[in-house]
């Protein structure tokens, strides 16, 4: 069984193929999905830009108090992200923009974990209108090209759709 298959399966086992394809399903998981998108852009775009220097009297410690609201944001989009592939895979799994995102995703977590395992406690430590060091410069900036990729990549999603009656792998 391809990977299309088990998720369509999956899908319609678990009701969120029937949910999706309700008038309200899709609309309705799109906004929850664009409300996460704002909360972890939000602040972890905020912090990123006070990592690079903009608002350099804003605390850094202040604004990574908000990063929670970008992991709840995370958590958000990661459901509902979910759903939408669920419920028609082979819009997806075989998208190059797709496959994009998920890479620069997967690029943002690296670049994530590399901050707090490198620098964050050196970041945390600064006082409130220091210039940050430039290897947490880096990673922000990373960071945001990271993001910037996530949002291009899903807004091309759309474009790059394989038409139903084209898609012989569905």
């Amino acid at each position: 069984m391809s990977l299309v298959e088990t998720l369509t399966d999956l899908s319609y086992r678990s009701g969120i193929f029937t949910f999706m394809n309700t008038q309200w399903g899709w609309p309705i998981v799109e906004s929850l999905h664009f409300i996460g998108l704002t909360l972890l852009l939000g602040t972890v775009g905020l912090f990123d830009l006070r990592l690079l220097g903009f608002g350099r009297g804003t605390a850094i410690k202040s604004m990574h108090a908000l990063v929670w609201f970008g992991v709840a944001g995370f958590a958000l989009n990661i459901i509902t992200g979910l759903m939408f592939i669920v419920s028609d895979p082979g819009q997806y799994v075989y998208n190059p923009a797709f496959q994009v995102k998920m890479l620069a995703m997967i690029l943002a977590g690296i670049n994530l974990a590399v901050f707090y395992l490198l620098v964050a406690d050196n970041v945390r430590q600064l006082p409130d209108d220091a210039l940050v060091p430039a290897p947490a410069r880096l990673l922000a900036l990373i960071s945001l090209s990271c993001w910037c990729v996530v949002i291009a990549g899903g807004r091309l999603i759309t474009f790059y759709r394989p038409p139903e009656f084209w898609c012989f792998w569905c």
